[in-house]
């Protein structure tokens, strides 16, 4: 038999075993709908009572942070709007918290504020030494687009600021705030980790309303419990695929993909759409490591001719490793289909073909280029990693499994090529976080060159060059993500812009400490206690 490469990936914790095990007693109730209910109606009447425009601010801002803000998504809609209404043309105010928060919410809701708004800000910032003001300031600079100075010499002395004094403030919650933001802005952080890290602090607060801190817990805990259900249905079917027992040689990572879908879609009604995204996300692992360690050239070759014909009568010309692997994509792709025919009335099969046939014939050109030792251009490589890092498959598997109705002309615009901002952007944001992440250990076992490699071998430059240089393509993709997709995007609908947007929240989340997905120990593992196991003490 022919020697197979090994990546020697670590077994992952999160065994059937493990996660069978797992309990909650926050499983929604009748007691614990009731006491939901009652917090919501109070909250409700705090939003109805707040007439001070820095109140609602406050309030809104508090709501979102503590993950709560999908139950009065109406009231914080007519509470923005008639903000923008009434004071979009008055740039009057001098006060660094109210005018930065005011331009984050807006802007984060679609309102194109303009950046002077911050602009006549600009002395009092120079100087300031108002610690929640420029904290404030530091946070609306993340929603800057291309060419927005105003904005990037505002994060600048905001930062410039706060790392001078974080380690001169006494008081230790503010402190953390202070090292929370630096460390990565509340624009591009995953939500429901945000809601568990905010809850912790607010209700530390001495104006901490008692209410938002009681909602806030219930409902963490009470989607926990929901998150343990649906990982425990997919622990169940990735068991008994026999994915993991017949392919040795490769990653698996359920509960690392699980995190990956909830950071994708996090809304608790969404279960479906999460566990959809899992398998996805599941499939999508194995056959890279089919591609990237495993496979010969000729044996991808004939499994990426199978993809393309999506053909099951192939399955005799697979060595068995694939054949098991290709019947699970295709067993999988066909469900989904089917629940959206049997729906919707729509047929979605030739779209998925054509995604899962795009990403292999991606696979199989960097595996040629492997063998070949060949390392591409950064552009030439990026045509091709932007698709193999499986972005656009993802974001339209989010589509289809959200939307309802799906629209025929939506499902063409995404489709396009070269692919709309809405999926080429999040795409290279996940691209550059993974290479960033994982280069490293990847070339070290054997992989395709990945952008540094590229960047290095084009221009001569050093390594650390090449880090900064795809750092700051990484900030330019946010801020193009603001412009296409957050402030000019009429082409979707809020929701999904805003699904689209987290996969470059997920991605900055995944590999900021390194390799978040590979590793089993890393801090993925604790994001995901925090997430599935560990509730918030009530």
């Amino acid at each position: 038999m022919e020697a197979r490469r090994s990546a020697n990936y670590e077994v992952s914790i999160w065994d059937d075993d493990y996660i069978q095990s797992l309990t909650s007693s926050y499983m929604e109730g009748k007691c614990e709908a009731e006491a939901a209910e009652k917090l919501k109606n109070e909250v409700k009447i705090m939003i109805d009572e707040s007439r001070d425009e820095l109140e609602q601010l406050e309030l809104i801002d508090n709501l979102q942070r503590l993950g709560i803000s999908n139950y009065f998504q109406d009231e914080i809609g007519k509470m923005l709007h008639n903000i923008w209404e009434t004071d979009h043309d008055q740039h009057v105010e001098r006060d660094l918290h109210a005018t930065a928060l005011k331009f984050r919410l807006l802007r984060q809701h679609g309102y194109h504020v303009p950046q002077e708004v911050l602009g006549s800000l600009m002395e009092n910032l120079k100087e300031s030494s108002d610690v929640r003001g420029l904290v404030s300031v530091y946070e609306a600079s993340y929603l800057s687009m291309e060419g927005e100075n105003i904005l990037d010499l505002s994060r600048d002395l905001s930062w410039h600021h706060l790392s001078e004094r974080v380690e001169q403030i006494r008081e230790a919650r503010v402190a953390d705030q202070v090292r929370h933001s630096l460390e990565l802005p509340l624009h591009w952080r995953v939500q429901r980790l945000e809601a568990r890290w905010f809850a912790q602090l607010y209700e530390t607060r001495s104006d901490a309303n008692p209410s938002l801190v009681d909602l806030a817990k219930l409902n963490f805990n009470m989607v926990q419990a929901t998150y343990q259900g649906e990982l425990k249905r997919l622990s169940s079917w990735y068991k008994e695929s026999g994915l993991p027992e017949k392919l040795g040689f490769a990653r698996h990572r359920l509960a690392e993909c699980f995190l990956w879908s909830v950071g994708f879609i996090p809304e608790a009604h969404l279960g479906h759409s999460r566990e959809t995204l899992t398998k996805a996300a599941v499939l999508i692992t194995i056959i890279d490591d089919i591609y990237d360690v495993y496979g010969t050239l000729e044996e991808l070759q004939l499994f990426t001719h199978t993809i393309e014909r999506w053909d099951i009568n192939s399955l005799e010309r697979l060595p068995e490793y694939m054949a098991i692997c290709f019947l699970a994509l295709f067993n999988s792709a066909n469900e989904f289909a089917y629940r959206i025919m049997r729906d919707q009335g729509f047929n979605v099969i030739s779209n998925l073909r054509r995604l899962w046939t795009e990403l292999s014939r991606a696979y199989y050109l960097e595996a040629k280029w492997f063998e070949k030792g060949y390392i591409p251009s950064t552009d030439e490589y990026l045509k091709t990693a932007c698709v193999s890092i499986s972005g656009p498959l993802l974001i339209i598997y989010g589509y289809l499994s959200t939307t309802n109705p799906i629209k025929k002309e939506e499902l063409e615009r995404l489709e396009q090529h070269p692919y709309p901002p809405i999926i080429a952007c999040p795409s290279m944001v996940l691209r550059l976080a993974d290479d960033l992440g994982t280069a490293e250990d990847e070339i070290k076992r054997g992989d395709v060159a990945k952008s540094i490699q590229c960047f290095i071998n084009e221009t001569g430059c050093s390594q650390e060059d090449a880090r900064r240089h795809l750092n700051n393509l990484i900030q330019a993709t946010l801020k193009a993500i603001n412009k296409h997709i957050l402030i000019n995007n009429n082409n979707f609908n809020f929701n999904f812009t805003t699904i689209a947007m987290n996969i470059a929240r997920i991605s900055l989340c995944f590999y900021q400490h390194g390799d978040g997905f590979g590793l089993p120990h890393s801090q993925t593992n604790t994001n995901l206690l925090h997430l599935i196991v560990h509730h918030i003490p009530m």
